[in-house]
């Protein structure tokens, strides 16, 4: 999903001490690689699933340092930490489980019977290996975990409702 061995090498950097600051790394992003200045996009959750500005501010200034520190990035870059949002990417095996019963699109690869796309109902997950959706045609789908490369909850008046019920 999305990484490549500098991703991966930054996740495994900064993810203990998010961890120790009370955060979970959900994705690290490199965009913008080869036109001059590459921005790192990380974005990080509470365990319960919040995030707000202060919570940002505080991950960037210690991601910041500890890559400064461990000398991980060969070129200057920006920094941006952000909340996943409402409509987050689904890149950890517990987010399919999380957001059981809400919408999803899910890209994978290869494919299944010559399909990559899927959009329909998250189901959980089978195994520890698996995400079992189940497609708007009412077909029942079990997508390797290893092969998803792209995974979103899609944004509708029922995945509004469930943000709102878990504030309130």
């Amino acid at each position: 999903m999305d990484k490549t061995p500098l991703t991966r090498k930054i996740e495994k950097t900064i993810s203990p001490m998010a961890e120790t600051m009370g955060y979970e790394i959900v994705r690290v992003l490199m965009v913008g690689i080869g036109s001059g200045k590459p921005t790192l996009q990380i974005m990080a959750e509470r365990p319960d699933g919040t995030m707000n500005l202060d919570d940002c501010s505080r991950l960037s200034q210690a991601v910041s340092a500890i890559l400064d520190v461990e000398n991980v990035m060969d070129e200057a870059y920006y920094l941006e930490v952000s909340s996943p949002g409402i409509d987050r990417p689904l890149t950890r095996l517990k987010d399919f489980d999380r957001y059981k019963g809400l919408e999803a699109r899910v890209e994978i690869e290869p494919g299944i019977d010559g399909r990559k796309k899927f959009k329909g109902r998250l189901l959980g997950v089978e195994k520890d290996v698996a995400v079992s959706l189940k497609t708007e045609e009412g077909d029942v789908y079990s997508l390797p975990f290893e092969h998803i490369q792209k995974a979103k909850l899609t944004l509708n008046d029922e995945l509004l409702k469930a943000a709102q019920q878990k504030k309130g």
